[in-house]
C-alpha cells in the first residue's frame, strides 16, 4: 500500500468537489451573511481557499476577493472552474500581502487548524492582523476541540464513504485518533478504487482549540471576538439557513468565529498591582 502525509483530494481537486458536493454554497453564503451582519467592506481574502468555490461565490456577492492556498494543484483548478477573484499561493500560518488591504479575512472548513503549534497560530493571526485595515474582520469556522478533547475517544469504529464520479467508484475509510499532549486530532484515511490503482493510505491532522483557548490568542493579538458558537453553520446539523440567528452554546463539533480587529492591541496580563 502506498502511504504518504496529506490528501489525496488536495491533489484531485475535482474529486474533492464530488467528494463533498456544496451546490448551495452554504459555506460561502454563510461567511457573506458574516461579513454583512457585522458591516465589513468589500475587500475580502479567502485562506484556504481549496477549490475556490466559496471565494467565487464572495466575488458573485460583490466583494473583491483574494483566494489563498499552498497547493498550487488547487489553485489552478480554482483559476478555471471558479473564475473572478485573484488566486495566489501562501502559507497561512506566515503570509505577508501588505498592511491594512483587506477589510475581511475568511478561513473556512477547518483550514485555520492546519496551524498545529502555537508559533504557526501566532503566525497566522500576527499575518491577519497585518492583512487587515482598522476594524477588519476575521471570519472562521472549524472543528470544536471541546467537543472532541471531552469525550473518551472518537468513533471506534472506521468512518466509510462511498461515491462515484466519471465512471470510477471510490471508497474512502477513515479513522481518528486523539493525540491529547500535541492537541491534535489525527486522522489516518484509506482510499480504494475500482479502476485497478493501488490502495492509498493518508496522515493528516488538525489542531484541537478550546473556545477559551481561542479567545485567549485572539485578545492577545488584538482582536475582540464578536462570535464563538456552535452553530448553526454549513457544516451542522441542522444546517445554517440565510437569516438564522448565531448560537450562544460552544458544545457541538463545529465552531464559528467572528472577531474585529482592534485599533490597537491590549495585553493580555493584568495590570500592576493587581490582585487575583
Amino acid at each position: 500500500m502506498k502511504q504518504r502525509t496529506g490528501n489525496l483530494l488536495t491533489d484531485r481537486p475535482e474529486l474533492y468537489e464530488a467528494r463533498f458536493p456544496d451546490p448551495e454554497r452554504l459555506a460561502g453564503r454563510w461567511a457573506e451573511e458574516c461579513l454583512r451582519r457585522h458591516g465589513a467592506g468589500p475587500a475580502v481574502l479567502d485562506l484556504g481557499c481549496g477549490t475556490g468555490r466559496d471565494a467565487a461565490c464572495l466575488h458573485r456577492a460583490g466583494r473583491r476577493v483574494t483566494a489563498a492556498d499552498l497547493s498550487a494543484t488547487m489553485l489552478a483548478h480554482a483559476r478555471v472552474h471558479h473564475p473572478g477573484p485573484v488566486h495566489v499561493q501562501a502559507d497561512l500560518s506566515r503570509f505577508d500581502f501588505g498592511r491594512g488591504v483587506f477589510d475581511a479575512v475568511v478561513c473556512l472548513d477547518s483550514s485555520l487548524l492546519y496551524c498545529h503549534t502555537n508559533e504557526q497560530l501566532d503566525g497566522f493571526l500576527t499575518s491577519c492582523r497585518r492583512a487587515l485595515g482598522p476594524g477588519g474582520l476575521l471570519v472562521a469556522e472549524m472543528r470544536n476541540g471541546a467537543y472532541f478533547l471531552g469525550r473518551a475517544e472518537p468513533p471506534a469504529a472506521p468512518g466509510t464513504a462511498l461515491f462515484t464520479w466519471e465512471g470510477t467508484t471510490y471508497r474512502s475509510t477513515t479513522t481518528l485518533h486523539l493525540d491529547r499532549a500535541a492537541q491534535l486530532l489525527r486522522r489516518t484515511r484509506r482510499w480504494t478504487s475500482d479502476d485497478g490503482s493501488p490502495p492509498v493510505e493518508e496522515r493528516s491532522a488538525w489542531r484541537l482549540l478550546l473556545p477559551q483557548e481561542l479567545r485567549h490568542f485572539l485578545t492577545v493579538h488584538g482582536f475582540d471576538v464578536l462570535a464563538l458558537h456552535d452553530g448553526p453553520g454549513p457544516r451542522t446539523e441542522p444546517v445554517w439557513r440565510p437569516g438564522a440567528e448565531p448560537g450562544t452554546a460552544a458544545d457541538g463539533d463545529r465552531l464559528h468565529l467572528v472577531a474585529r480587529k482592534r485599533t490597537a492591541p491590549t495585553s493580555a496580563h493584568p495590570p500592576v498591582g493587581e490582585q487575583p
